[in-house]
């Protein structure tokens, strides 16, 4: 049979609201319906996307990775049938924070005196990849270790690793602050797109508490309201600058790789341009 893109939405429909109910109704179908056109795109496959045999609906292995594809393509054609992408056809570039930092303006600049008939869009997405693995960008700034399968990574730069304070904290006035200065402290943990565990410190002296959140705005936020100290690169400072805020360096941590990431196979044929200005930029930046 014929896959058609009424498979991909009803998957991936199931996939976000975990629960036939929902999912069927958010894509105005009967139950039945969405059960059956799941059983056609899962027998064309070959395999069982979908666990139905606990009481809440989870993804197999193969559903997990099929479920990325998935939206990948339907973001690539709901891209080309978008009328409004006959006039141009924009290059995507993701990041989940600080973009490229003091190159981000200098990239930008230079990108649209040397490719002036393709804009170059900066989007933010809190997202692991960046939107990358989701179809919603093109190429995308990550920083930290690559999991995801299917995608090409070129190594840019490493950031050195600064803490993030709130200006009225005792450590403001140490010049360099070190993993243990931050022991007794508790920490602000990204856990969607931050680059910071509890396993950066030796187990002795680990702080002992944590506050997680979701995007870069509300571990700002925690930060600034003195419920925490953040970690985070030498990025940051020059996009996330507040009154409220202070930097200082990490003495005793490792460098954060930084990295230009996009999918496998056909893409935007201008990533290997974007991707020979960024080197560009950050040679003339550290020359």
């Amino acid at each position: 049979m014929t896959i058609e893109l009424r498979h991909l939405r009803a998957f991936l429909a199931i996939a976000d609201e975990g629960n036939v109910t929902r999912a069927a109704a958010r894509l105005h179908l009967s139950q039945p319906a969405l059960s059956r056109t799941l059983r056609q795109l899962e027998d064309h496959l070959g395999s069982r996307l979908v666990d139905r045999s606990t009481h809440h609906l989870e993804l197999t292995a193969e559903g997990q990775t099929f479920r990325d594809k998935a939206r990948v393509a339907l973001a690539a054609v709901e891209t080309a049938l978008d009328p409004e992408g006959l006039r141009g056809w924009p290059l995507r570039l993701g990041h989940t924070w600080a973009a490229l930092g003091d190159h981000t303006v200098p990239l930008l600049r230079r990108w649209d005196e040397t490719h002036p008939g393709i804009a170059l869009e900066l989007l933010r997405v809190d997202d692991r990849t960046a939107g990358l693995t989701q179809g919603k960008v093109d190429a995308a700034v990550l920083r930290g270790e690559v999991a995801s399968a299917g995608l090409r990574t070129e190594p840019l730069l490493s950031e050195q690793r600064v803490v993030v304070m709130p200006a009225d904290s005792p450590l403001a006035a140490l010049p360099r602050v070190t993993l243990a200065d931050l022991t007794p402290h508790p920490i602000a943990v990204n856990t969607v797109s931050g680059t910071t565990t509890l396993d950066l410190w030796p187990p002795a002296i680990r702080p002992a508490a944590t506050i997680e959140v979701t995007n870069t705005d509300e571990w700002l936020i925690a930060i600034a309201a003195g419920r925490a100290v953040g970690i985070s690169t030498s990025a940051t400072p020059s996009n996330h600058m507040h009154p409220s805020l202070v930097y200082r360096p990490l003495a005793d941590a490792p460098t954060v790789p930084v990295l230009l990431a996009w999918r496998e196979g056909p893409g935007h044929p201008a990533i290997p341009d974007l991707l020979a200005l960024v080197q560009e930029v950050l040679a003339a930046g550290n020359a």
